[in-house]
């Protein structure tokens, strides 16, 4: 059968998508000077170990990042100065609180689907998977819906524009792709910056003005640690979200058998898009730095290494799951790193599953046929890192 990978030849020159497995899961890549990590236990260790592997991997690249853009970001931060920061956001996250936004998300979803209802083709990304989660996410940060034609057109820039590159290139072409790609940020960066100046004046209910006001062991956050944290949701989390959707609906396409057990089944919708996450994980890979140095596997890495670790790999480690390269929505345990694991475990996976629930329920409600179209094959966003439909033209007759 043809998965969804070789029917839309997703990222062809990772061999691990089809089946390939490298001869051992830590390999070390002398061009590059980054050891990269395919076995899901060692993925797993290296996640759950913030003391020998750390999360400040920033220090290591030999281009320069801005020190004001690390300010505030969470995914370069080690205990103790992570606790502080994860606690902060995470209060934003509570299971009550996700709970209270499910009438919200249904309300936003079924408004969305209304306006191309009866129309014989629909763009899933530009009508339902791109808004969806920015206005959720702006509706808790705070900022205006209104102003997601703006979002949309700063994350694709952003995005664009970060995937261009290597972080590893130490040339003089990778220091100017660095910087150009660091001014793609500041549009978004002056629009969060004049929200936060607004929020101390006025605070509001709202995330931003929680961010703006609240304090960590007697100090509060700067503007531009506010403005870094929110960049980061905004960003990341509706782009994340976006990709799940819509890998969700292709891998549901591209086995119809599973399709239409989902679709007659709807107990098993948490579990496809559970299975979507570990077959085509948004975040496929995440770096990390040895504090020291260590030994994994029986591999040495010596202190102050770039360690890349695969997680769309682990995710299909033979070794953890039976018949890694097969869609199975019924799939139990499915102990997939889709979110990541330890204490850099995704903030907002509750938020980004509830989503997920009750945008594709209300796609299979509404279209009893919904099918891609071989005649206008979807886009995918092109960073190796990330998997995921930048476009999805989908049938629905």
């Amino acid at each position: 059968m043809t998965t969804v990978v070789d029917r839309w030849n997703i990222h062809p020159d990772h061999r691990w998508l089809r089946g390939e497995r490298p001869d051992a899961p830590i390999t070390f890549d002398q061009a590059q000077g980054v050891w990269n990590v395919y076995g899901y236990a060692e993925c797993q260790e290296m996640l759950g170990d913030a003391a020998r592997f750390s999360s400040h991997t920033a220090r290591l690249l030999p281009v320069a990042v801005d020190p004001s853009l690390m300010e505030g970001d969470m995914s370069q931060m080690d205990p103790p100065q992570h606790r502080k920061f994860r606690q902060l956001v995470s209060r934003a996250f509570t299971p009550r609180l996700i709970a209270g936004m499910e009438s919200r998300i249904v309300e936003i979803t079924t408004e969305l689907l209304d306006r191309v209802e009866g129309k014989p083709e629909l763009e899933l990304v530009a009508d339902l998977t791109f808004p969806l989660p920015v206005i959720v996410i702006a509706e808790l940060l705070g900022v205006p819906a209104s102003d997601r034609d703006m979002f949309k057109k700063w994350a694709d820039n952003i995005i664009a524009s970060f995937s261009g590159f290597s972080f590893l290139d130490d040339s003089d072409q990778g220091h100017q792709d660095m910087s150009d790609a660091t001014e793609q940020l500041r549009p978004l960066l002056e629009y969060l910056a004049g929200h936060v100046a607004e929020r101390r004046r006025h605070p509001r209910e709202d995330l931003l003005t929680h961010l703006a006001t609240a304090e960590i062991d007697g100090d509060r956050l700067t503007d531009n640690e506010v403005v870094n944290v929110a960049n980061i949701m905004l960003v990341t989390g509706h782009i994340t979200t976006t990709m799940l959707l819509g890998n969700t609906v292709l891998c549901l396409d591209a086995d119809q058998e599973q399709g239409a057990r989902v679709r007659a089944d709807r107990s098993l919708v948490p579990g496809a898009i559970e299975e979507a996450l570990r077959l085509l994980p948004p975040s496929t890979a995440m770096t990390r730095a040895t504090s020291v140095d260590v030994e994994v596997s029986g591999v040495a890495i010596p202190k102050d290494q770039m360690l890349m670790l695969w997680l769309g790999a682990a995710n299909r480690d033979p070794g953890v799951f039976t018949d890694p390269g097969a869609y199975q929505p019924g799939r139990d345990p499915n102990p997939h790193l889709g979110f990541g694991r330890g204490i850099h475990y995704c903030i907002g996976a509750a938020l980004s599953q509830m989503e997920g629930r009750i945008a594709l329920n209300a796609l299979l409600d509404r279209f009893p046929k919904l099918r891609t179209d071989p005649a206008n094959p979807p886009g995918f966003f092109a960073t190796p890192d990330m998997i995921g439909v930048s476009s999805l033209p989908l049938r629905t007759s």
